[in-house]
């Protein structure tokens, strides 16, 4: 018996070194990714798919990431076998999948494949007027370069009418298989403007392959200023609280005031007007939350951003998660619907009667309850909510887990947040996935973070 357990625990140990090794793999896949190392990206990301004990939750981003590397190195079978995998997989960036593998199925002269997938791709981005901009403008090339001009003209004229910023496309050919970039002669090139007849050019010098860019959500590198120019009349306000200073009973926590303090400041570089409250009281906090909601009420109508930020305790009651004020003197669990500030009724619920076209909420407030002597009906952790239109809502860990306070200036999860907001051109998906996945490895695998969403719209925290 003895020796069993022995060698369970060993077990535990290997395969815990095993997921740690995993996450490190990857993470220096990403880095790699992101400098364009694609044969790098390509080598770290195959010796985990190699390994039949790898972490599988990785898979999905695995495929994703590898595919596009695949492209970029010219190897287009492989694109359309990882990305096929990622889509099996169910992984949430659809449309920029069929994307890529219609440029694949291009360049790999399946003009009818092509077309299908483009298809897809542009159906699949319907709900996303800029990433179906950005689709239609690429169709535009792909169609002129086939000699469907007024197909082309057509999906420019589109293009043009969902985002006025898109970029005319200039028709370049795509790389041939086993030929580097440099071997490819310009031999002709197209300017599709809105419903012009294109305009022919006839030239012999080398020209560079057009390519998607780095970024998991491909944005290319020459659309990030009109994604910019796109979003420069966006209103951006957050309510940012953090609650640390409770009395004896409930527990001083020690980061939630670092925590909030440092988000505000990481929130203002992505331009958003910040107000920020820390150690507050009931009154203080349903205060801070009116004035919130006036801002997000008067931004304009779809060009609004509402995000709201708690780090602090909070507990799980009747189905609704509270926040707790610092002066909440809870001895009966009715007192829970007195004192503490209900995130269901009183955020998400105000967030969503505004002119707000998205609705974020983050919470790190998934610490033990607060309350012993009403262990009866609060339960621990938070619970998912059920999500208001337009809305992202992230959790520190997942629903009925707590997360521990941290023992440095701030708590893990607020920490990995503040990196990835620094992070140019992700996606809000990308970004909180990356937490994710940076704070599973830091915590040994014992705080998973959760998020859940219904946007339809995309959001990016920053863009250079």
């Amino acid at each position: 018996m003895r020796q069993a357990l022995f060698s369970l625990f060993i077990l535990v140990i290997v395969s815990s070194l095993s997921l740690a090794q995993d996450f490190k793999e990857f993470d220096d896949g990403i880095a790699k990714f992101r400098a364009q190392d694609y044969t790098g990206v390509i080598t770290s990301f195959s010796q985990i798919l190699d390994n039949p004990s790898h972490n599988k939750k990785l898979d999905e981003d695995l495929y994703f990431y590898r595919g596009q590397a695949f492209f970029h190195t010219g190897e287009f079978n492989k694109v359309l076998s990882d990305l096929e995998q990622a889509l099996m997989l169910k992984h949430y960036n659809i449309a920029v999948i069929h994307w890529y593998k219609a440029r694949s199925f291009d360049a790999l002269g399946k003009t009818n494949d092509a077309e299908a997938s483009y298809k897809q791709a542009v159906s699949y981005s319907d709900k996303n007027k800029k990433v179906k901009a950005q689709i239609l403008a690429d169709r535009a090339r792909f169609h002129s370069k086939n000699g469907n001009r007024q197909a082309a003209a057509d999906d420019m004229a589109l293009a043009k009418s969902l985002d006025s910023s898109v970029k005319e496309v200039a028709v370049q050919p795509a790389v041939t298989p086993g030929r580097s970039p440099g071997e490819n002669k310009k031999t002709t090139q197209v300017i599709v403007k809105n419903n012009a007849q294109p305009k022919k050019e006839v030239a012999n010098e080398p020209v560079k392959e057009e390519r998607p860019s780095t970024a998991v959500q491909q944005v290319n590198t020459g659309l990030v200023p009109a994604l910019a120019t796109a979003y420069k009349d966006e209103k951006r306000y957050a309510l940012v609280v953090g609650n640390g200073n409770y009395n004896k009973d409930i527990g001083i926590l020690k980061n939630p005031v670092n925590d909030a303090t440092d988000v505000a400041t990481e929130l203002r570089k992505s331009n958003f007007e910040v107000q920020l409250v820390t150690n507050c009281t009931y009154v203080q906090l349903r205060e801070a939350m009116r004035k919130f909601h006036e801002k997000l009420t008067n931004g304009p109508r779809d060009q609004t951003v509402g995000l709201f930020y708690y780090a602090g305790h909070g507990v799980q009651y009747q189905d609704e998660n509270y926040l707790v004020p610092v002066d909440a003197d809870v001895k009966f669990e009715d007192d829970i619907l007195r004192m503490c500030f209900p995130v269901q009724r009183m955020v998400l619920a105000n967030m969503e009667r505004s002119n707000s076209r998205m609705n974020i909420v983050i919470l790190d407030a998934c610490r033990n309850n607060p309350f012993p002597a009403t262990t009866r009906s609060v339960s621990s952790g938070l619970a998912e909510m059920k999500r208001a239109r337009g809305s992202f809502i992230a959790y520190a860990t997942s629903p009925g887990s707590v997360a521990s306070d941290g023992s440095g200036r701030n708590g893990l999860y607020t920490q990995e947040l503040i990196k990835a907001l620094r992070k140019p051109n992700l996606t809000i998906e990308q970004v909180f996935k990356d937490v994710r996945v940076n704070v599973l490895r830091l915590s040994g695998e014992k705080q998973y973070t959760w998020d859940s969403s219904n946007i339809i719209g995309e959001f990016y925290f920053k863009l250079q």
